[in-house]
């Protein structure tokens, strides 16, 4: 055994190698959360742009990613160094704390995999598949590296020197997601008919199944950011767990005092809702806060989802107002509800710790935001100047799904018949999804 070996704990390792597999699964969870929120012409694309994402920016991350985040820290707090790019003198005996360094850096991959496919979700059913092909690698070098190095990295400047108070990702990966996502929907324009036809879920059993799948992920993402099995990492669990409840009854008590009715998909996307808000504070709040954070998360965006038919940015399934909107909240409730027991030392306005700490959490999501909005509208625009970023008028209205990857979810023929002799399958298809419009 190495001395570095040594170091490892057995248990902690076990414990993050099983919470690694958990969020990795998440993207899965998401791919089906939004494919059932689509209409049945672009179910195939929905899940083609999460999955993907996980190709991509696995790619990227092994190349530069993970060395440009957490190698240390090259400029004042902006970024980390290369001295480990393609994951370069990092072997089975290099350790992070108490785990495996590669394992550590496997747990950090998945995070920067969902991030990035939760952005498809804002322009679905109209974005070209060659140009999110290009967009995912690059927008994570940078947009989701450097804010992951400016929040948890060796030196970030958010992290270190503001002393802003991130535990598994608000702003790395929810408030990334959501700025971009409505940077993206600025430079796309809305789908076609958008506030005129009807955009319904097609598939809600699906949206149910996709959001059970991201909810159990979650407890890999929030509780295995203890990077060990201890109790800091049950209580994020059991923090999560409230705040996916609160979030789902908050969403739905408004649905029935709004609507007259609550939903199922108003189920999924509250406790959605409940687990992005509690994403950064799971590690930082007692249980009561934990409830009031979901609760907020649920009541707030099931409100902010409709802001786009007002402001008229066509956010297909409600990225900024779940995401965006969700990570806010919980990354600023923080500064009212952080507790001593649970961060070691920074305490929230209504525990003691006066107005400085909402103050840094606030500077945290403003410059986040902007710098993700900023980055991700110049990058869309470049992408549509170049190569093109939206699909064409005819593939947005057969769908995604066949003219794109020549497959439909669905066969509504009759089963044992095929296309007819010398006609093209694709041709074939169109025709059918056309018939049924």
């Amino acid at each position: 055994m190495t001395l570095a070996a040594a170091h490892v704990n057995t248990g902690d390792t076990a414990w993050l190698l099983a919470a690694t597999a958990l969020v990795l699964l998440m993207t899965p969870g998401l791919a089906l959360f939004y494919g059932g929120m689509v209409r049945t012409k672009s179910v195939l694309n929905m899940l083609m742009m999460s999955f993907v994402s996980i190709a991509l920016v696995t790619v990227v991350w092994l190349a530069a990613g993970y060395a440009l985040a957490f190698d240390g820290d090259a400029f004042a707090g902006l970024i980390g160094g290369l001295g480990h790019a393609g994951m370069s003198g990092l072997g089975p005996g290099s350790v992070h704390g108490t785990v495996p360094t590669l394992l550590f850096a496997t747990f950090q991959l998945t995070f920067a995999v969902i991030t990035a496919a939760l952005v498809s979700g804002a322009v679905a059913d109209r974005t070209k598949f060659s140009a999110w092909l290009v967009f995912v690698p690059v927008w994570t070098l940078l947009v989701y590296v450097p804010v992951a190095h400016w929040v948890w990295g060796p030196g970030g400047w958010i992290g270190n020197a503001l002393g802003a108070l991130d535990y598994a990702g608000g702003l790395p990966v929810e408030i990334t997601s959501g700025a971009s996502g409505l940077a993206l929907c600025l430079v796309l324009g809305p789908r076609l008919g958008f506030k005129k036809d009807a955009m319904r879920p097609h598939n809600l059993p699906m949206v149910i199944l996709g959001a059970g799948l991201l909810w159990f992920g979650w407890f890999g993402f929030n509780a295995g950011s203890a990077l060990g099995a201890n109790g800091l990492a049950a209580a994020a669990f059991l923090n999560t767990m409230a705040a996916g409840c609160t979030g789902l009854l908050g969403w739905l008590f408004v649905e029935q005092k709004r609507d007259g009715h609550p939903t199922t998909l108003g189920a999924a996307s509250g406790a959605v809702a409940g687990l992005v808000a509690i994403t950064p504070s799971c590690g930082t709040v007692s249980l009561l806060g934990a409830l009031v954070v979901g609760l907020a998360a649920g009541v707030v965006c099931s409100y902010a989802v409709s802001w786009k038919f007002k402001l008229n940015y066509d956010d297909s399934l409600d990225v900024v107002g779940v995401h965006l909107v969700g990570g806010v909240i919980g990354t600023l409730l923080i500064g009212l509800f952080a507790e001593k027991a649970m961060t070691g030392g920074t305490e929230g306005l209504f525990y003691g710790g006066g107005l400085a700490p909402l103050g840094k959490q606030l500077l945290a999501v403003v410059v986040v935001a902007l710098y993700a909005f900023a980055v991700t509208y110049g990058l869309g625009k470049l992408l549509d100047r170049t190569m093109g970023l939206r699909a064409s008028e005819e593939e947005e209205y057969t769908g995604l799904d066949l003219t794109v990857h020549a497959e439909t979810a669905y066969d509504h023929g009759v089963l044992g018949h095929g296309a007819p002799t010398g006609a093209s399958p694709v041709a074939t298809s169109a025709q059918k999804v056309n018939t049924q419009a």
